[in-house]
């Protein structure tokens, strides 16, 4: 069981999305950083998408009443247990009694708390995410508040309790102890380094004026304050296209970028709509949507082309990194 004393600002229940039901309208939902929700996961021992909680800018005080197996990965939120720094990206055994509280935001502003066996909450349409608007998922369909418990699961795989077996003996009077071992920094992207972010050319790319394509690319956009789970409005140079076009809503994507009459671009994020009717100037390769998960409102960002092609090359490389990773975690629980 796991106390909140304090909510944060937004902290919600969320496994890889409600995927299957855009038909019917229902939205997608899920992380916002998934590369970060699964690397918390396999930390302890669960599948990828299992279902973690994901803290956004201030997080939650919550208080372990059971010894629990947990990882925290994404944004450094200055992350503390019983007021002692706790490292991100590893296996932490947290002792029953003990207290994690986050704190400011070092980079990033997302982090994901995976614990051993997930949370046990309801599965709605195949998905424990959280959909606020419509009250699904997740903890009654709504974020964290104050006095909520939450209920750990029991771990299913035998990599849990395995490191649960290994840190153990190693917990004693500590409040926490954590695993030897890391993942690879070259794995990780870094939140803190600013880098284009890698587009691919829309749908209506061609139909926007020669100013707007090469403004688009040269130029930066800043990450408006109006922003949320749902998407990015993005305030800088006004995009417009070459005539007016009248547009039938079609399904849109994680990284979605339309840009609607006032000429401001918007990046369709997690809790976007099932279906958008604004001209699509761009869509962020896969690769690079933690990147934009992690940018907090006031960031600017700056956007590079890619062809298709290249944005599945990368896509499969990180896929690869991710099986490499689910194999060293077993060889290291083995052996």
């Amino acid at each position: 069981m796991i106390n909140v004393k304090k909510p944060g600002l937004l902290s919600t229940i969320q496994d890889l999305g409600r995927h299957g039901y855009q038909k019917y309208g229902v939205i997608v939902s899920g992380s916002m950083d998934p590369l970060a929700h699964k690397i918390s996961n396999l930390l302890v021992g669960n599948d990828e998408n299992e279902a973690a909680l994901e803290i956004t800018l201030m997080g939650p005080v919550l208080e372990f009443k059971e010894t629990t197996l947990i990882s925290i990965c994404g944004g450094d939120l200055s992350p503390t247990i019983d007021g002692k720094p706790v490292p991100l990206r590893r296996s932490l055994l947290i002792k029953a009694g003990s207290v994690l509280k986050f704190g400011a935001s070092r980079n990033g502003c997302r982090s994901y708390l995976a614990v051993a066996g997930g949370f046990n909450v309801p599965t709605v349409m195949n998905s424990k995410s959280t959909y606020v608007r419509a009250g699904i998922g997740g903890l009654d369909g709504r974020p964290l508040k104050a006095g909520d418990a939450l209920q750990a699961g029991r771990p299913l795989k035998k990599e849990s309790e395995k490191i649960i077996d290994y840190l153990l003996p190693y917990l004693e009077d500590n409040h926490f102890t954590e695993i030897d071992w890391s993942i690879s920094s070259e794995f990780i992207s870094s939140y803190q380094q600013k880098q284009a972010i890698r587009i691919i050319p829309g749908t209506e790319y061609e139909l926007f004026s020669a100013e707007s394509q090469e403004q688009f690319f040269n130029k930066p956009f800043k990450v408006s304050a109006q922003s949320d789970r749902m998407g990015y409005r993005l305030e800088g140079p006004s995009l417009s296209l070459e005539e007016e076009l009248n547009m039938i809503s079609e399904a849109v994507v994680f990284g979605t970028i339309q840009v609607p009459s006032n000429g401001d671009p918007i990046i369709l994020l997690a809790d976007r709509q099932t279906t958008g009717g604004y001209p699509r100037i761009g869509y962020i390769a896969s690769v690079d949507l933690p990147l934009i998960a992690q940018t907090k409102p006031g960031d600017e960002l700056t956007f590079t082309m890619v062809t298709q092609e290249k944005a599945q090359e990368l896509y499969i490389d990180r896929e690869k990194q991710l099986n490499h990773l689910k194999q060293g975690i077993a060889l290291k629980c083995n052996s």
